[in-house]
């Protein structure tokens, strides 16, 4: 399991379906303080709707 809220850009770039995508995603959690459910997701820049039980599922908060 990854958690979303302290896992590196590299980290995040190393699941399927993230990938490209870890620096985004360090950038909104430090601009509004960590994520709290795994649909904020979808506001992350270029993330809208790519979530899945497949990425779903390596993650954590």
């Amino acid at each position: 399991m990854t958690n979303l809220n302290t896992a590196g850009p590299e980290e995040l770039d190393a699941i399927e379906g993230l990938k490209g995508h870890g620096y985004e995603i360090v950038r909104y959690r430090e601009e509004r303080g960590g994520f709290t459910q795994l649909r904020q997701l979808d506001e992350v820049p270029g993330m809208a709707g790519v979530l899945d039980e497949n990425i779903g599922s390596q993650l954590t908060l």
